[in-house]
């Protein structure tokens, strides 16, 4: 992956975390997973949803699909915690480059450094870059 590239993702991921009702930090998955890996890079999305939410503060979460919801695009996810349906993440899956990063955002009261180092462990986890 070019560094130009990253650095326009970073950007992007950057403008996510806009100030708004609350404050947001993120990371970027970024995966060895080709586009032909959808069901490997689902998995992976669930796997990251128990690290995100482990370290977030607010509980076990559950996955919301863009799939069901008219408000999200079809590779759009959040997380939403199992006793309130309370925000815990939102995620955007891109192929860049021939494979999945995963842009992930979640409030800044979650344990960025925990976060990344149990995100880094993941098996098809190439590299992660947190977005402050």
């Amino acid at each position: 992956m070019s560094e130009t590239i990253d650095e326009d993702l970073y950007q992007r991921t950057l403008a996510l975390l806009e100030p708004g009702d609350i404050e947001l930090v993120g990371a970027i998955v970024h995966t060895d997973l080709t586009s032909r890996e959808d069901l490997e890079m689902q998995e992976l999305t669930v796997e990251i949803n128990d690290v995100i939410a482990e370290h977030a503060g607010k509980g076990d979460a559950w996955i919301h699909a863009g799939n069901d919801d008219t408000d999200f695009s079809s590779n759009q996810f959040q997380g939403l915690s199992v006793e309130d349906d309370e925000f815990v993440w939102e995620c955007q899956q891109l192929v860049r480059d021939g494979t999945f990063d995963l842009v992930f955002y979640y409030e800044a009261i979650a344990d960025q450094d925990a976060i990344v180092e149990g995100l880094e462990a993941l098996d098809g986890v190439d590299r992660v870059t947190p977005v402050p």
